[in-house]
């Protein structure tokens, strides 16, 4: 499932996840906004009951946002949709497989994505990216600032987008395919991270390196 919220029919912030279990916990994570914005749920055959429905607009609107469509295959979430006015419409098509291409985002919006990046999608920040889940061989994931996973960072990453040569790549499990920071690219390291701890990619005198990530409290 993804849950789109925009504002002016541009994205601001994506949202991924397997269950609706998993956008209602991850939508206590947003913050109030000032203006109404609109948020989209697409969904395949998956059947939402009125209760699970019914908590994410609830929650979604303590954040100002408002659930006004849902694209399902299944013609129960479509129904319960209807009832709870929100726009359900019947769609046979595999939300899973979308690209999640989000260059049209407002300007400087970081973007927080929930659950695994598969092999073939494309993630792509105007500010940090962050991603809560593993990011798989085929992924690529960019941002015009820092990028941030949450979990096995094994496909293809690009921060700096902006120009910018400080920026940084961090991640739980850093194996990724490729790494590149501004204009400097890097092949991935070959040996797979052996420590439990997470690390970062930076530029130092023109290279990437990737140093243990320590974060002072």
């Amino acid at each position: 499932m993804h849950l789109n919220i925009e504002e002016n029919n541009k994205l601001i912030n994506c949202f991924y996840s397997e269950s609706i279990k998993g956008l209602n916990k991850a939508s206590y994570q947003l913050a109030t906004v000032n203006k109404k914005i609109c948020a989209t749920l697409f969904c395949n055959e998956q059947k939402i009951s009125c209760n699970e429905l019914l908590e994410l607009k609830q929650l979604l609107l303590k954040s100002n946002i408002k659930l006004t469509n849902i694209y399902s295959s299944s013609r129960e979430s479509v129904v319960t949709a209807k009832s709870l006015k929100i726009n359900g419409i019947f769609s046979n098509k595999n939300f899973d497989n979308l690209n999640i291409g989000v260059e049209d985002q407002l300007d400087n919006k970081d973007l927080t994505h929930f659950g695994m990046v598969r092999s073939g999608d494309q993630i792509s920040s105007n500010g940090n990216l962050f991603i809560m889940g593993d990011v798989n061989p085929g992924a690529q994931i960019s941002a015009k600032k820092n990028i941030y996973v949450w979990g096995k960072l094994c496909g293809v990453a690009f921060a700096g987008k902006n120009g910018n040569d400080y920026s940084t790549i961090s991640s739980l499990y850093l194996n990724a395919l490729q790494l590149r920071i501004n204009e400097t690219v890097a092949i991935g390291p070959k040996e797979k991270p052996k420590n439990n701890y997470p690390e970062i990619a930076l530029l130092e005198k023109g290279k990437i390196v990737i140093k243990p990530l320590i974060i002072n409290s």
